[in-house]
């Protein structure tokens, strides 16, 4: 088998394809974001001349130093891990995206920066929809008075939400963690919250979050192949 990063490529976007087709859904709904933490400059050069320009990264100091290494690639950096609030002003320089935005402090310190920094920042809503403790996001419960705060903040363009499934081999369980993101997601938008996109589904489990509506799915390894580190070390 071809283990190029564009064959990579092509059969995992085959993959999502067939998933999207398998629920009834145009395979031009969902697009791929390529998480490259771990992964060097030049295997991300390489992956700019496949066409690929946004990419998921889960700790700033990466962002801060792939984007030194790669200025020259005009990259959009999507932040989709965890961010403590004294980095916001790293995330409102140098990112296009955040994709875990969880708490009304975090809001307010983008905002300053972003201020100061004259930019906007499209972000996503980070959603707990598992018990797991070890995992980050906003209580559903809090959700709808969240969307309200941060219609106060011009600077942040709220675009959905973003979710992590449990990690279980149980399916209907991880199903079930998507489908409560959609479920939020109407829920809201009866409130008046325009929130098209869902962030949800990673390498193992993006089918089922494809057929639960997820308009954006997160893949790393299989874009990229191994990674020197286990998810547990990224991902808590």
């Amino acid at each position: 088998m071809d283990d190029t990063l564009r064959a990579r490529w092509e059969r995992l976007r085959e993959r999502v394809d067939d998933a999207c087709r398998a629920a009834g859904r145009d395979p031009g709904e969902v697009t791929v974001l390529p998480v490259s933490k771990t992964f060097g400059p030049d295997l991300i050069r390489e992956a700019v001349g496949l066409g690929l320009h946004r990419f998921g990264e889960n700790k700033v100091q990466e962002i801060r130093d792939k984007s030194e290494a790669l200025a020259e690639c005009a990259i959009d950096w999507v932040m989709i891990g965890h961010l403590q609030t004294n980095k916001a002003g790293v995330v409102a320089r140098l990112a296009t995206e955040l994709q875990s935005l969880d708490r009304p402090k975090l809001a307010a310190a983008l905002d300053r920066h972003l201020r100061t920094e004259n930019r906007v920042l499209d972000v996503l809503v980070q959603v707990k929809t598992s018990h797991e403790p070890s995992k980050y996001g906003l209580d559903p419960a809090q959700l709808l008075r969240f969307l309200d705060e941060l219609a106060g903040y011009p600077t942040l363009r709220v675009r959905g939400l973003m979710t992590l499934a449990i990690n279980t081999s149980d399916p209907d369980t991880v199903r079930g963690c998507f489908r409560r993101l959609r479920q939020l997601r109407d829920d809201a938008a009866a409130r008046g919250h325009d929130l098209p996109r869902l962030s949800m589904g990673m390498s193992g489990d993006f089918p089922l979050a494809i057929a639960e509506g997820a308009t954006e799915v997160r893949i790393g390894t299989a874009i990229f192949g191994a990674r020197p580190y286990p998810d547990s070390h990224y991902w808590p």
